[in-house]
């Protein structure tokens, strides 16, 4: 529903008017962004401003720009265009200054909580038509399940207990973009990123930037893509960062250190060998867990849910773990769950220096930025973009950690008064704030409670 001319106010003005938290979003982009979306003697914050309005506001399937200038009012669908896909303001420095300040809102709840933060690293697609839009082939799409045309991109998120975001990305270019130069150049790409990187590489590059930002984080978590590749888990021994990165259920791993020698030649015929081998054979993780009985495992309750406690049995054990070149095998300490399925995980910290719980704590990380895909997809118009180009789409996304910003900083600002406020929650209470008068903003309040209150009804039940 349109606001009537007469009653119209400023969006962020409305917000910091009726919000209880008493943050705006004119506030936070004009505190914090206003000088990045400058170029050369023009600004273009308003514009900024008027993009996150616009992603706050449109339902799923229509958070594109088309729809914003219907919500909006005095957008302009052509000043949209010109903001994302020409307008030179660096998506870079403006995901730096969202890092920053999720790190910093972050660091004040693990006060709170007394719970550490986890950098998880994951990849999410968005599934596109056509050959144009950048990075776009027939890749695995997460997102349905199976090989589909689509774009595909490596996430980091902060996350503290239940409050997360996603704080940096880099877009995955398939070789048969990186092979083709006049494609990447139509599309924008610029020329130091026209090289072919796994996602193991970008997640590499997400990490040391944000080591080389001063962000602060206890563990690093992934799935088995990333737990798999020694390359990636080598260059976190070498960084000192600590991580608990899942790893398929065919993963070798020797139960005791391993010695390494070059093998005599068997016989009178063929080569001499020269690759060094084990002195023991290593064992599938699957296999592994067949030889555990369940008294091996311990029960741990691992978080809360709005069904109880997810519980799991916790197995921990120090393996060492080969790459097939390096002379000796890395100690590691190897996490399997039960829960609804089994779950294994390596990390290079010292098995002693947590309990089975925080151990499962470190391994169930990934739900939370699992969570953040779906909240960004469904509430923040993550994947209802409409353009193209390189520039375009870094523009966009940067916009989009913005508003997972904001809402988290929502939140934060509201968990004692509303703590089971969720994305979907705040994002209604943003937009009943800017298009409602005092009374359907009161009423949207406590349609929000009663909903809360039945929520906590049911959590309650199971925690008897």
């Amino acid at each position: 529903m349109k606001p009537k001319r007469a009653d119209k106010k400023n969006f962020s003005d409305k917000v910091q008017d009726n919000n209880s938290s008493g943050n705006s979003l004119n506030e936070l982009i004009y505190s914090k962004y206003n000088d990045l979306f400058r170029v050369y003697t023009k600004s273009s914050t308003h514009v900024a401003e008027e993009y996150l309005s616009g992603l706050l506001q449109c339902e799923k399937g229509h958070g594109n720009m088309e729809r914003m200038v219907e919500k909006v009012n005095e957008s302009d669908y052509k000043r949209y265009i010109h903001f994302l896909s020409v307008s030179k303001w660096s998506a870079s420095d403006v995901n730096l200054v969202t890092m920053k300040s999720v790190d910093s809102s972050l660091r004040e709840q693990k006060k709170k909580s007394g719970l550490p933060t986890g950098f998880v690293i994951d990849e999410t697609s968005h599934l596109k038509k056509g050959l144009k839009s950048v990075g776009v082939a027939r890749q695995y799409a997460g997102v349905v399940g199976k090989v589909d045309n689509c774009q595909v991109a490596v996430h980091v998120s902060l996350g503290n207990e239940k409050f997360c975001s996603l704080v940096g990305t880099e877009l995955f270019l398939p070789e048969a973009w990186t092979k083709d130069k006049e494609r990447c150049d139509i599309a924008g790409v610029p020329e130091l990123d026209q090289k072919f990187q796994t996602k193991p590489e970008l997640a590499l590059k997400l990490v040391k930037r944000a080591i080389g930002s001063g962000v602060e984080f206890d563990f690093i978590g992934g799935d088995g893509l990333y737990g798999h590749n020694a390359e990636l888990t080598r260059a976190l021994d070498t960084l000192s960062q600590f991580y608990v990165l899942d790893v398929h259920k065919d993963e070798l791993v020797f139960l005791t250190e391993p010695t390494f020698s070059v093998p005599e030649r068997k016989g009178n015929r063929g080569k001499f060998p020269t690759k060094i081998q084990p002195d023991i054979k290593p064992i599938q993780l699957q296999n592994y867990t067949k030889t555990l009985e369940n008294k091996d495992f311990s029960t741990e309750q691992i978080r809360k849910t709005t069904k109880g406690w997810k519980k799991a049995k916790v197995h921990t054990v120090t393996v060492w773990h080969w790459d097939g070149k390096e002379e000796k095998a890395c100690k590691r300490t190897l996490v399997i769950t039960k829960s609804e399925k089994i779950k294994y995980s390596l990390s290079n910290g010292d098995k002693e220096k947590y309990t089975n719980k925080e151990w499962a704590y470190f391994q169930c990380s990934r739900y939370w930025v699992e969570r953040c895909f779906d909240d960004c997809k469904n509430e923040l118009g993550m994947s209802g973009y409409q353009v193209t180009g390189w520039l375009a789409w870094q523009h966009h996304m940067a916009l989009v950690m913005m508003a997972s910003l904001y809402i988290l900083t929502l939140k934060l600002e509201n968990q004692d008064e509303m703590p089971l406020l969720s994305v979907r929650d705040a994002r209604l209470l943003v937009i009943a704030t800017v298009f409602a008068t005092q009374k359907e903003v009161d009423l949207c309040l406590k349609h929000i409670r009663i909903r809360h209150r039945q929520r906590q009804a049911d959590i309650d039940r199971y925690y008897k």
